[in-house]
């Protein structure tokens, strides 16, 4: 996460990847690379945290295995680890290795930044986005 300063005024007219308003991702676990909620993104964000995901087991292994653990807690990063079924703010290209890999874990598009069409097509987004049942 940046350590500078950010006004998140700046990302209210962020968009989806449906071309509509950027719906926040999520305040538990809180992500974001600007740790508000939402899959916003800007030049200092290198990683493009712009996919917002409903991680699965399968994922959080993969990812680990790519020298990256979401499982962990890192208190000091606000970050309280992940478990499989959180919404979390991916970064593109590691959703893009995955879906290569087979794991990619379901897109929730309405809170996908449109930046996320940079790494990955439409058509590969709405292959694997998430439908909640009607039991979640």
């Amino acid at each position: 996460m940046s350590t500078s300063t950010h006004n998140p005024s700046e990302h209210t007219t962020a968009l989806n990847v449906l071309g509509k308003p950027l719906v926040p991702c999520s305040f538990d676990p809180l992500t974001g690379y600007w740790r508000d909620g939402c899959c916003n993104t800007d030049e200092h964000d290198q990683g493009s945290h712009v996919v917002c995901a409903r991680v699965t087991d399968a994922f959080l292994q993969y990812s680990l295995a790519r020298g990256n653990d979401l499982i962990t807690p890192r208190p000091s990063h606000r970050f309280a680890g992940l478990r499989a079924g959180d919404r979390w703010c991916l970064c593109a290209s590691r959703w893009r290795e995955a879906l290569e890999a087979g794991v990619a874990p379901p897109v929730v598009l309405e809170s996908t930044h449109e930046k996320a069409l940079t790494f990955a097509t439409m058509e590969q987004l709405l292959a694997n986005a998430y439908k909640p049942s009607n039991h979640t």
